[in-house]
């Protein structure tokens, strides 16, 4: 028996990309899916795109912000009206490969996995493929202090076992802080395999390096509360998995 998977996609200015997207979600092997839009109050023609292909897809709930709030908030709106078993992230840019959810499910069952991602390839804005993060077979919450080694369009986690988790209301890095937070209690497993595409887009906010590589030792200070001399040894090495995976 396949169980829900909620499937939380914050949806802003998106209206070039979402409709892939969706195509991506709809042709999963694994069909007991619901697919949760929260709009942030888009200025482009996103929200009326997604009301129509909503009205031919009933797995598909579309939710409109009354007013703007970021994608911090709006992912929190997905997950609190999140019904499924299982919670899953994709932004509406990004896309799923369509065994993304049938093998990553089937592999969290087999081996009794609380939270889990896979590899995943970077896309330009034409979709053209301009690299692949591969990723090892577990993360530890230490091993995660040295990078955010688990993209958030290929995390999944049962809900059922480790309740709702929420992002932190943060200017950047919100997925790691949350996987940080879970990883205090679990470790994470991976499929390593390439199970999703994420695009890179000019104005994306994960293309700031600099401002992600200051904000790292906020983290590690301020929200890890780590002492400084491990804030130092997790920054090195924070920098190091930087320069090897963006030379990708």
């Amino acid at each position: 028996m396949e169980e829900l998977v909620s499937i939380i996609t914050p949806l802003y200015n998106a209206e070039k990309y979402i409709e892939a997207t969706i195509n991506s979600v709809q042709g999963q092997t694994y069909k007991n899916w619901e697919m949760i839009i929260v709009d942030d109050c888009s200025k482009d023609n996103s929200y009326n795109l997604v009301v129509k292909l909503a009205e031919q897809e009933k797995r598909i709930k579309l939710i409109e912000n009354k007013a703007n709030s970021g994608v911090t908030k709006t992912r929190n709106k997905g997950i609190e009206l999140a019904k499924g078993k299982y919670i899953a992230f994709l932004d509406a840019d990004d896309l799923w490969k369509k065994e993304k959810l049938e093998k990553q499910i089937s592999f969290m069952k087999k081996n009794k996995v609380l939270i889990s991602y896979t590899g995943y390839e970077k896309i330009n804005e034409n979709g053209t493929i301009r690299g692949e993060i591969k990723v090892p077979k577990n993360v530890t919450y230490h091993e995660s202090l040295k990078g955010n080694i688990m993209g958030c369009l290929t995390v999944i986690y049962n809900c059922e076992k480790l309740g709702k988790k929420y992002f932190k209301e943060l200017k950047m890095s919100e997925d790691h802080v949350l996987w940080l937070e879970i990883l205090k209690d679990t470790d994470s497993y991976g499929v390593e395999e390439s199970l999703a595409q994420y695009r890179v887009l000019g104005n994306s906010r994960s293309s700031s390096k600099i401002d992600a590589i200051k904000f790292q030792w906020e983290i590690n200070r301020k929200i890890e509360k780590l002492t400084r001399i491990e804030s130092v040894y997790y920054f090195i090495n924070y920098l190091w998995y930087g320069y090897r995976r963006y030379k990708v």
